[in-house]
């Protein structure tokens, strides 16, 4: 099967991902072997790629929002069947005993571990999850739509809960990505007014086709305050800022797995008025499932820009210029 591994991190610009054969893997007992369809690129994937996130299995292929069809099934596996349509995310296992586990929270499980971090994802012809940690999709969906859903998706419909708005209340969320133009979405279809602060022309153009209520470069400009932000670019120099243009007893929610170092906040300027920073760790599979359920019921629209599974490295550069309106995908063919 044809492979984008990593074995060395470095710069995207020096495209570290390889193009390999590698051979297709045998399910255990409990997995599913998937042939991939699509798979979406992830800032996540950058930051593994990059060194921003340690390495901790080399090679290692990345990618963790994977829409394929299952070929093969383990003997213990019941839910997923051969032909089945699944989709495979970022939280691949857990403990299922500790205490995070037993209370809604298996996100913080200390003995999680992650799709194309530490087991292969993705960026590849086949892939292996286990049927636990996989979901079961209808055979109708747009595979290549529907990719960015599994991270980007999930992740951002977490961060979603974490602000509490509901309708007539006002959001600002700070980066316009992948995960920020589907949460756009959501936070409308439930009545909440949204801001956009963005600096690239084309990320702003895309806010205002999807709705959102007011977009600048800058929230010192915003027509009023929101009373939750969500940041997801990973910088975190905005922090004091959005700490700054926030409603008294307003929430700032962090969204990214990984954020440049926060500079000092003055307590006064920033953090008084019962003002709350929440940051988001992964996911449950529950959000998974309320969060697809979400999308294909609004449904949520995901733009994409799409390019063969060879020209991994050129599409990531892309991610990381801000060339990509919406979400990046890779296509098998």
């Amino acid at each position: 099967m044809r492979v984008m591994a990593l074995y060395q991190q470095s710069d995207i610009h020096s495209k570290p991902l390889r193009s390999e054969e590698w051979e297709l893997p045998e399910p255990l007992d409990n997995e599913i072997l998937v042939r991939v369809q699509a798979c979406g690129i992830c800032r996540t994937d950058l930051h593994i790629i990059e060194g921003d996130l340690p390495l901790v299995k080399t090679p290692i292929i990345p990618g963790h929002q994977v829409i394929g069809v299952a070929v093969k099934v383990g003997k213990n596996c019941t839910k997923i069947k051969p032909g089945n349509k699944v989709g495979i995310a970022w939280l691949r296992k857990t403990c299922g005993n500790c205490n995070f586990c037993n209370n809604g929270l298996e996100n913080l499980c200390e003995g999680s571990i992650y799709t194309g971090y530490h087991e292969h994802g993705g960026y590849a012809e086949f892939t292996l999850v286990k049927e636990a940690y996989s979901y079961l999709l209808p055979d109708n969906i747009d595979d290549i739509k529907s990719a960015p859903l599994l991270c980007a998706g999930i992740i951002g419909y977490r961060a979603w809960k974490k602000t509490k708005l509901n309708s007539g209340k006002v959001l600002a969320i700070y980066g316009f990505g992948a995960s920020a133009h589907i949460i756009t979405q959501i936070a409308k279809s439930k009545g909440v007014v949204v801001l956009v602060v963005s600096r690239a022309k084309n990320h702003q153009q895309l806010a205002k086709e999807l709705g959102a209520d007011w977009v600048g470069e800058s929230p010192k400009d915003f027509p009023l305050l929101p009373h939750s932000s969500i940041i997801f670019a990973p910088n975190g120099e905005i922090v004091p800022l959005a700490l700054q243009y926030l409603q008294k007893g307003g929430r700032l929610v962090l969204a990214g797995i990984y954020m440049s170092d926060i500079p000092p906040l003055i307590y006064e300027k920033h953090l008084f008025y019962e003002k709350e920073i929440i940051s988001v760790t992964s996911n449950t599979r529950e959000d998974g499932i309320e969060l697809l359920k979400e999308a294909f019921e609004i449904p949520v629209e995901v733009h994409v820009e799409c390019a063969p599974l060879s020209e991994a490295n050129e599409l990531l550069l892309k991610l990381k210029e801000g060339k990509i309106n919406g979400s990046g995908v890779l296509v098998m063919s």
